[in-house]
C-alpha cells in the first residue's frame, strides 16, 4: 500500500517523468506485478516517462523498452531490454544475466559472479571491472574503456575498440 501512495504523490504534481528507485523490493510476487501493471498502465495513462532503478533484471524485462547496466558508478552497457538480454556485449552484463535462474533449464542455482566488487573510495585505474572479468586484458589495467555506440547500443569495454572509436561520449565516472 506504500508504494501505491507513494505513486500517486509522484503523480499529484502532473509530472513528464517519474522516477522509481527499487519500486518493488520487498513485496511479494503478486503485489510486485500489480504495482508493475500500476506503473505501465500510469505511464501509458499520463504518457510519462517512466526511469526504473533496480538490480531486479526480471522488472527490467517486464517493464522497460531499453536498459542501462552499471558497475561501480560507471555505465558499461547500455541498449534495448531485447537487445541487451539476447546478445550482451560487456563481460560483466554476460555475467550479470547468467546469473538469473531459469526455470525452463531447471537452472535453480545462480552462478555468482566471482571476486569481490572493486572499493569505490580508492578508485585504481582502468576499469573497474578488470579484476573479476574473464576476458580482461593489459590495457584494461591502464585505461578506462570509453562508453561508445555498438551495434543497437553502446557498450564501455576495450574488447569494442571501434565502438569507442567512433562515438566518443564523456565518461560519466
Amino acid at each position: 500500500m506504500r508504494q501505491r501512495v507513494m505513486i500517486a504523490m509522484a503523480l499529484a504534481c502532473n509530472p513528464s517523468v517519474v522516477i522509481g528507485d527499487e519500486p518493488t523490493t520487498a513485496l511479494d510476487v503478486i503485489t510486485q506485478a500489480q504495482i508493475l501493471k500500476l506503473l505501465t498502465k500510469l505511464r501509458k495513462e499520463f504518457n510519462l516517462a517512466l526511469i526504473l532503478i533496480t538490480h531486479d533484471l526480471s522488472v527490467v524485462a517486464e517493464s522497460c523498452d531499453r536498459m542501462m547496466i552499471m558497475y561501480a558508478g560507471r555505465i558499461i552497457e547500455d541498449g534495448t531490454v531485447a537487445g541487451i538480454f539476447n546478445n550482451p556485449k560487456h563481460p560483466y552484463t554476460k555475467l550479470l544475466i547468467d546469473s538469473i535462474p531459469d526455470p525452463s533449464t531447471g537452472k535453480r542455482i545462480s552462478r555468482p559472479i566471482p571476486g569481490d566488487p572493486p572499493t569505490l573510495q580508492n578508485r585504481l585505474s582502468g576499469c573497474a571491472f578488470r579484476s573479476r572479468c574473464p576476458s580482461a586484458m593489459s590495457i584494461c589495467a591502464l585505461d578506462l574503456p570509453e562508453l561508445g555506440a555498438h551495434e543497437q547500443g553502446r557498450v564501455a569495454c576495450h574488447l569494442y575498440p571501434a565502438a569507442a572509436e567512433r562515438t566518443r561520449i564523456p565518461s560519466n565516472g
